[in-house]
């Protein structure tokens, strides 16, 4: 079953949508503000604050002044502060045990890890995102029950060899980093089942020793400057999803068949002029997705497959000359426009998933955005 699709300019859509958005916003605030001023509003704040006082048990004789509802009174505030107070001294009395060994971590003013984390050894998920973190310090050896670590969208600059001692780690997310290469060490961590290092713009290769990994099903490579699919990928033998779109291959390796428990194959922004006939030999695939433009030799048992959704994605970006307002304020990195795009085919490839039936083509994509 094969799948045309054709994609204009992500970045410029994103444009256009974002200062729709900025309009549709701004008429929304002075919409408010109006209301806010007129006697209706004020009629309907007095009667929900006194349907509240009442579902709270609140008597009429403490927010009735002279007749008057007084709704400057902080009552509500005294009673929710109350509620919360309570609420609290339960939580701590009944934690979870989920709770307790999860680490979140998220925000731009952080440039370096608490010191606090240092004990928390007993963690099993770690999550730092939108950071301005660069280092993940070597104490990181010490958190052995550590099953999660996500880090994704930071400035990490690189990974510390001590990463090879977490033995339990089951999940690894390094995405959207600056990472240029990958520790050797991590050739260790036997129980990974998941790693993404997508989006790191400049990394070339992966080290041998990954090779250890068996227990991979999920890796994810894209939007970096892989020239060709890494050897220690080709020897996990369980992988179920292989995305290295957005790098620089020309062709894939005459061995690919080797991964024969594949079922999602993402190839879209490369270099590819050709699919080789042993891409054929891997029954469980179900889901192939390439660049089209380049494309000149395609095996017709792929496209013949009907077990097998083959989307063939044709650029056709939007014309420079198009009228598309500018925005302000608005810069993005490569690296952003890398983030979107992923978001975007990763909503895409879950709507085929999801579908019961599709067409067996799809010749044009129109997009109309309106608020």
């Amino acid at each position: 079953m094969t799948f045309k699709v054709i994609v204009i300019d992500f970045s410029q859509i994103k444009s256009l949508w974002e200062t729709r958005v900025k309009k549709y916003k701004e008429h929304c605030k002075k919409e408010k503000q109006r209301i806010e001023k007129s006697a209706l509003q004020k009629i309907k704040q007095e009667w929900n604050f006194m349907l509240e006082c009442r579902s709270k048990g609140i008597p009429q004789s403490v927010y009735l002044k002279n007749g008057f509802v007084d709704t400057e009174l902080k009552i509500l505030e005294q009673n929710e502060r109350k509620s919360r107070i309570d609420k609290q001294d339960l939580s701590l009395n009944g934690k979870t045990e989920s709770d307790e060994f999860i680490f979140q971590l998220n925000g731009e003013h952080w440039e370096e890890l608490p010191e606090s984390l240092k004990e928390k050894t007993y963690l099993k998920e770690l999550r730092v995102n939108k950071t301005r973190i660069q280092i993940i310090p070597n104490y990181i050896q010490f958190f052995i029950d550590l099953k999660i670590l996500d880090v994704s969208q930071n400035k990490i600059t690189c990974l510390p060899p001590e990463i090879g001692y977490l033995a339990n780690l089951k999940e690894l997310n390094v995405s959207f980093n600056n990472l240029k290469n990958i520790p050797p060490e991590l050739g260790d961590c036997e129980n990974l089942e998941k790693l993404d290092f997508s989006g790191n713009l400049d990394l070339t290769e992966l080290p041998f020793e990954l090779s250890n990994l068996k227990k991979v099903t999920f890796i994810d490579l894209s939007a970096n400057k892989f020239s060709s699919v890494p050897i220690c990928v080709l020897r996990m033998s369980k992988l179920q999803w292989l995305d290295i779109s957005s790098n620089n291959l020309k062709d894939l390796p005459q061995d690919i068949d080797r991964l024969d428990q594949l079922q999602n194959f993402l190839l879209q922004k490369n270099e590819i002029t050709y699919l080789p006939l042993e891409l054929t030999n891997i029954s469980n695939l179900r889901l192939l997705v390439v660049s089209g433009d380049r494309l000149v030799e395609i095996p017709s048992a792929i496209m013949e497959n009907p077990l097998l959704k083959y989307v063939k994605i044709l650029d056709n970006p939007i014309d420079a000359g198009s009228d598309i307002p500018d925005i302000e304020d608005i810069e993005e990195s490569y690296q952003d426009r890398e983030w979107f795009e992923k978001e975007f085919m990763n909503a895409y490839i879950k709507d085929i998933a999801d579908r019961e039936s599709t067409p067996c083509y799809t010749t044009k994509v129109s997009l109309n955005l309106q608020i």
